[in-house]
């Protein structure tokens, strides 16, 4: 099913494409969009997640530059049955993450610093769960490729006034054309994001409560990383607006998340279905309050809670290994 929706995708964006060149240039203009969306394809399929983790200047950590967020991100991968994924760090004060790469063995999951430095860590373990669920349901490949197909057909729009300009181009619609394919152009590649359903969200919130073992970090995570995504520009993903289906939450300023064009269903509704599953998984006989609780980390004594005290800005675990290394965010 997964393969099929790819092909589906990458078939209309080929057609959005295309038409936008002949709007363009005619025949002539179409065949020339037919032959760049072909070679776009082939190249985002093999280089599309290197693009994107470029294009947010993510820098990849490992465990001895990340011991505890790389770690978080092993166990929850071993624990989902999934290969071990590259993991990557953004220099960003806004919280938030996504997932890239075309298949599991191919992965790669990437938090911003702003959410290793604002979530707890049983925060941190639901959101990078919910990742690693776009992993293992196959999400990444389609996100990424629409992230950078998308960008093409909204920068194909923006050079169709320069390309247009001659009188001799064969475009049919002639100067209507043009305008044309510069006013749907933008909006045609925010359409294109919002081919994927936004029913993956729903379906990787469940998966990743599954994976870290409690429905209410994920929930709590999602409300903290709404509310400041609001406060906090992400500059890079402004830059790159097309990416913006690709994160946890909507990184763009000024956006409602429940509106027509959104790429992601409204938070509210995200948390209150976590919370619902919460509700289920209370409703199984559980164990004594003070047995082991067996989290996606290790042992613990007892059943995970919010911390009584929130850790500082400067929590030096994020950034620094036990020797007190710095992280290449630092």
């Amino acid at each position: 099913m997964n393969m099929i929706r790819t092909a589906m995708l990458l078939a209309l964006m080929t057609a959005l494409f295309m038409g936008v060149g002949y709007l363009i240039g005619g025949t002539g203009g179409m065949m020339i969009a037919f032959l760049i969306a072909a070679g776009m394809n082939l190249f985002s399929y093999w280089n599309a997640d290197k693009m994107v983790l470029r294009m947010h200047n993510a820098v990849e950590v490992d465990e001895r530059n990340a011991p505890e967020y790389f770690g978080i991100v092993r166990d929850l991968a071993a624990r989902a049955g999934l290969p071990m994924p590259r993991v990557y760090l953004i220099q960003n004060a806004q919280p938030n993450a996504f997932a890239t790469g075309r298949n599991p063995q191919n992965a790669a999951v990437a938090a911003t610093t702003g959410l290793l430095e604002r979530l707890s860590y049983e925060e941190v373990a639901g959101v990078m769960a919910h990742e690693l669920a776009h992993v293992q349901n196959r999400d990444t490949l389609t996100m990424t490729i629409t992230a950078t197909l998308a960008g093409a057909i909204s920068m194909l729009g923006n050079f169709a006034l320069f390309f247009g300009g001659n009188r001799d181009n064969n475009n049919p619609l002639g100067f209507i054309g043009i305008l044309v394919a510069m006013i749907v152009a933008p909006f045609a590649a925010m359409l294109v994001q919002m081919a994927i359903s936004r029913t993956r969200e729903y379906s990787a919130d469940r998966r990743g409560a599954e994976i870290c073992g409690n429905p209410l970090w994920l929930a709590s995570a999602l409300d903290k990383i709404a509310r400041r995504a609001k406060q906090v520009v992400n500059q890079n993903a402004e830059r790159n607006p097309a990416t913006a289906h690709m994160f946890i939450i909507n990184p763009l300023s000024g956006e409602r998340m429940d509106n027509l064009f959104s790429t992601h269903p409204d938070t509210d509704n995200r948390i209150a279905a976590l919370q619902a599953m919460a509700g289920e998984m209370r409703a199984t006989p559980e164990p004594q309050a003070r047995e082991e609780h067996q989290g996606p980390w290790g042992t613990r004594t007892e059943a995970p809670e919010p911390r009584p005290q929130p850790q500082p800005k400067s929590d030096p675990r994020w950034g620094r290994d036990a020797k007190g290394r710095k992280g290449p965010w630092s």
